[in-house]
């Protein structure tokens, strides 16, 4: 997710997500406190014991590469007068995930995992942290009412396409006598053709890939790439209706699914959308 940014108290707070974890700029809380001396405002409250053993706690909570000896060397040092510690010396001693830097004159500085920005919020105004945790409660609220959107979004697109596919296949391409589980793998076949055509593999090469992974392919597509395969689903069966072989089909479809996809990703450039971990048409393998 591209950064995000919410305003507490006049002052602008740039969030980052890294997979499912979120991560708050220190640097923009700490400008709360002193503008022009962010780095020496968390370095500050990083020296103090009580955050020393705060942070070690959360890295061995959740980092099994932490290093705990470092972490102990810094811990019996830590409130001592004249003790410093900067975010750079605690991430490159301990290996410590929790806090990273990033380089830029716009959207740099020092970032944190939420547990530990509001911590830091904390340390800085009582009032700023209850602030912050509202409104970044609300961005995630916002958030997840478009992600609901977007799935419902989805389903309607599956649903609509889908009988139309099926439909086709059934008029066209299933014999009079045959049994259930011979219709089964016609449909499978003619559903393949469409995943071939825009994933570059079948459904089963996909879970062969994607062991890990819930569902099948077409559930973690992003909305644009399901755009694009409700229209494939409409043409193929539109062209079974026309009696164009099946080989033909793939062709055709792979080409306009490329088409198709170019257009809809043109504002980044025509690289390869993977919103939802796929890629592009006929990017995992040439069809032939």
């Amino acid at each position: 997710m591209a950064n995000q940014k919410i305003i507490i108290k006049n002052t602008e707070i740039i969030l980052i997500s890294r997979g499912a974890d979120d991560f708050i700029s220190l640097t923009d809380i700490a400008k709360f406190k002193n503008k022009e001396a962010t780095g020496l405002v968390i370095s500050h409250w990083l020296s103090t014991r009580y955050t020393v053993e705060f942070m070690g706690l959360w890295e061995q909570m959740h980092n099994p590469n932490f290093n705990v000896t470092e972490f102990r060397n810094i811990k019996n040092e830590a409130g001592a007068n004249g003790y410093v510690l900067s975010g750079k010396q605690w991430i490159s001693k301990t290996n410590a995930i929790g806090i990273f830097s990033k380089a830029g004159r716009y959207g740099g500085g020092t970032f944190a995992h939420k547990d530990i920005a509001f911590e830091f919020a904390s340390w800085i105004s009582a009032e700023f942290k209850l602030y912050l945790i509202k409104e970044f409660q609300r961005l995630k609220s916002d958030e997840n009412i478009r992600m609901k959107l977007d799935w419902s979004a989805k389903r309607f697109l599956a649903k609509a396409n889908y009988r139309v596919h099926t439909d086709a296949v059934r008029e066209k391409l299933i014999p009079a006598q045959i049994s259930k589980k011979q219709m089964d793998m016609i449909y499978a076949d003619e559903a393949d053709v469409l995943n071939v055509a825009f994933f570059g593999q079948t459904a089963k090469e996909w879970r062969d890939d994607n062991p890990g992974k819930k569902g099948n392919m077409r559930d973690h597509a992003d909305i644009m790439q399901l755009v694009c395969l409700a229209g494939l689903e409409s043409l193929n069966a539109e062209f079974i209706r026309q009696g164009i072989g099946q080989g033909k089909r793939l062709q055709r479809l792979n080409e306009i699914a490329i088409i198709q996809m170019r257009a809809l990703t043109a504002d980044r450039g025509g690289k390869r959308v993977d919103d939802g971990g796929n890629f592009l048409p006929g990017e995992k393998k040439k069809i032939k």
